[in-house]
């Protein structure tokens, strides 16, 4: 497998630029390999939809089932979908990064913004890249 070099981080957004960035999208997915022993699922997605809204379990598992749908996901698992803290960072790629900001220093250090998150490792063709080049990346889908 071909090694590549972690994506650098240079700045974290403030909460305004976080605000901007946002405005007008629907949501933001993101694809990195799994750890190798999830070789059933060596995607890991997360995907950040732009809503602070808290969902039932129903409309969760709606959601989840559309976009295994519309990504051809035949496999997941390890399924996290909550509201989470998420902060943003410029870096040398063209769009701002999100991260899923999971310990509480994280928190306490980078400038976030709730949104409800869905986490998942997966198996499906529609992630050529992480699985063939081990490369991760995210896309901003607009309304």
């Amino acid at each position: 497998m071909q090694e590549h070099q972690a994506i650098k981080t240079n700045q974290y957004l403030e909460i305004p630029e976080i605000e901007t960035i946002l405005e007008g999208v629907e949501y933001i997915i993101m694809a990195a390999p799994s750890p190798d022993h999830f070789s059933a699922t060596p995607v890991h997605v997360t995907i950040f939809l732009n809503t602070q809204e808290r969902f039932s379990q129903e409309i969760k598992e709606m959601i989840f089932d559309k976009f295994c749908q519309d990504y051809k996901i035949t496999a997941s698992a390890e399924v996290m979908s909550q509201l989470m803290p998420v902060g943003f960072a410029t870096t040398s790629l063209g769009s701002a990064m999100p991260m899923l900001l999971v310990k509480t220093q994280d928190q306490n250090a980078i400038p976030h913004v709730p949104l409800h998150v869905i986490d998942f490792l997966a198996a499906s063709d529609q992630f050529e890249e992480v699985v063939e080049k081990s490369l991760s990346g995210w896309t901003y889908v607009r309304e």
